[in-house]
């Protein structure tokens, strides 16, 4: 079967995607992960465009408002002016607030719009790319890295295109709006704003380098986390049967902590940038206010004027201090790209050639493999030559020890990985000619491990052929020998099942998998991988004879290690280092001696359901 992977105890693998922290490659990881946010930005040009054009408008109000508000201070406070005197100054402030609060709702909206846009594209590409690369070149990579990488490090691009990018063209337009108002006003204050403006984004940097690698390595941490945590979870049964849950329990603590003080140093760093910030911020608000102070006693500047400047201090510096807030989401955000720019920068196999113009035939097809070799990207080798020929219309069964090649011939015939070398031949075809979609509609496979979905059986059973009939169903599970525990069920086919196919034994589940195989009509090659593993002795047998009722209109091949299945088949295929070694039926391959013989006599396969390995 294609590589699956086992529950791991290694409690402290490499990180599942991009550079290490620690590693030379972190600074062109970071390039690449900046690169790769600078272009999905280019994806939301329009939202970002309308959050610094709402920005500059809530700016421009922000300036009259202040403006009014100064001048109707100074004359009430200096002028004597009475309130019906000051309304020509204070009625426009209310619709003014209203308008700038439709502004900022509106500069959300946005910014929602944006990183929702973002991580919509980057997750259809994600799961492009790893159909693309398809099981066999991520057979290396860990499952709970994959899955935390599609949700929490997908998820952790929000706050940057939601917070960060919004604040960061917040703080190039509206420090320079308001330098501009101020400067025909009081150059001095316009001199202290621009002095001490540059102070904030520079400890902004200074800190957030320490705080990137922090964060590098808490996303490394994460990815590490959930791999092992799902590997573990998915192993549980075992785990029990050997009793070493409590041993992986300490483990997943182990690592929980690990993660939750790198977390914390992320967040140190954080609350100490802010810190930063908000002192050089309020600073220069305070050095200001003092000049203003001065030049108002010594009788320089009027109040209005001097008012209005330092009400306009806090919000120069508002922008930056927004924009140091939200430099956390860049950092976490670079952590997540780092690990998704290493996933999509991953070179996918060559395009197939052009689909024949003939379609496949409908007929059982009789497959033939000529000198095909194999090798993984890792340098291991898959096939090397491998020839043999599948007939149509019979079952052949693939047997050889671990690591003889068995995977990669069905990873060959499945689409997951094409030949170095040679060629695969359908009804005398090559393969690579065929439509790659096509060919898969015409296989039906079953896996060692078989999925069930939470629904009912019959449910189950339609997954394969949504048009199925309740008497084709019926009749499927019978040929199967599925029926006899189908029917004993309370609800018989509308027996519902949960997800993983909890609620039913393996076997029971394994049966539901074949018969959704078997009713697949349109399927005209079978792919079983080890189909009666998990049965009784009773029922494998069965199962053994629905093999060859169901060779009548199909091409069956059948990976195995139970003798009751290898000796249903017509012919036995028997793999050793990437080559056919053996070809024949049971009994001439026993007779022989070879390594057929010697996996019989020594266990390598399986006498019956209960019998000695």
């Amino acid at each position: 079967m294609p590589p699956t992977k086992h529950a791991r105890t290694d409690p402290d693998p490499a990180p599942a995607f991009g550079a290490g922290p620690d590693s030379p490659a972190g600074a062109p990881a970071t390039n690449a992960a900046s690169s790769f946010l600078k272009n999905q930005a280019r994806r939301v040009r329009g939202p970002v465009a309308l959050v610094a054009v709402t920005g500059m408008l809530g700016a421009g109000l922000m300036i009259l408002q202040y403006r009014l508000l100064a001048a109707a201070i100074n004359g009430a406070a200096f002028d004597g002016k009475t309130l019906d005197q000051l309304w020509p100054w204070l009625w426009p402030i209310l619709p003014i607030l209203f308008i700038r609060a439709g502004l900022v709702w509106l500069s959300e909206a946005a910014s929602a719009l944006a990183a929702a846009r973002v991580k919509q594209a980057v997750r259809e590409s994600v799961m492009d790319r790893l159909l693309a690369l398809g099981p066999v070149r991520l057979a290396g990579d860990r499952a709970g890295g994959l899955a935390a990488l599609l949700t929490s490090g997908v998820e952790a691009l929000e706050p940057y295109f939601a917070r960060f990018l919004p604040a960061m063209t917040m703080a190039a337009l509206i420090p320079l709006a308001v330098a501009a108002m101020v400067l025909p006003l009081d150059w001095p204050s316009t001199a202290i704003l621009v002095l001490t403006a540059p102070l904030i984004p520079l400890f902004m940097i200074l800190i957030g380098k320490g705080a990137e690698w922090m964060n590098r390595r808490q996303w490394a941490k994460l990815a590490r986390m959930s791999a092992h945590f799902l590997e573990v979870v998915q192993g549980l049964t075992t785990l029990k049967l050997f009793n070493a849950s409590r041993r992986e329990a300490e483990i997943v603590a182990r690592i929980s902590e690990d993660y939750r003080l790198a977390t914390m140093s992320v967040l140190r760093v954080a609350f100490l940038s802010a810190l930063t910030l908000e002192f050089f911020a309020t600073l220069g608000v305070a050095l200001v206010a003092v000049f203003i102070g001065f030049r108002l006693m010594w009788g320089e500047m009027d109040f209005q004027r001097g008012f209005f400047v330092l009400l306009l201090a806090p919000e120069f510096y508002l922008p930056l201090r927004t924009l140091g807030a939200h430099y956390h989401a860049r950092m976490e955000a670079i952590g997540a790209a780092t690990a998704l720019a290493d996933l999509l920068a991953r070179p996918i196999p060559p395009a197939p050639p052009a689909p024949m113009a003939s379609p496949l035939p409908a007929t059982p097809p009789g497959i033939v493999f000529q000198g095909v070799h194999l090798d993984y990207a890792e340098g291991r080798s898959g096939l090397a030559g491998a020839d043999f020929h599948i007939e149509a219309g019979c079952v052949t069964a693939l047997v050889g020890p671990s690591g003889a090649g068995k995977s990669s011939i069905l990873s060959i015939l499945l689409g997951f990985a094409a030949p170095g070398s040679g060629q695969v031949l359908v009804d005398g075809v090559p393969l690579a000619g065929f439509d790659l979609q096509a060919w898969r509609r015409r296989i039906a496979w079953v896996p060692q491990r078989p999925h069930l979905f939470r629904a009912s059986i019959a449910d189950n059973i339609r997954m394969g052929d949504p048009s199925l009939t309740r008497e084709a169903l019926e009749e499927a599970a019978r040929q199967t020998g599925a029926w006899d525990f189908i029917r004993s069920l309370p609800d018989g086919l509308d027996h519902p099942v949960q997800e993983g196919g909890g609620g039913l034994s393996g076997g029971q589940a394994r049966l539901i998998a074949l018969t959704r195989a078997a009713a697949r009509r349109n399927a005209t090659f079978l792919i079983l991988d080890e189909p009666t593993a998990s049965l009784d002795s009773e029922t494998e047998r069965r199962a053994a004879r629905a093999l060859n009722e169901l060779a009548l209109d199909r091409t069956v091949l059948v990976v195995a290690h139970r003798l009751e299945t290898v000796r249903a088949s017509d012919s036995i295929l028997v793999v050793e280092g990437g080559r056919i070694v053996e070809k024949g039926r049971h009994e001439d391959l026993v007779q022989n001696g070879g390594l057929y013989a010697v996996m019989a006599a020594s266990g390598g396969l399986i006498e019956g359901a209960g019998g000695r390995r």
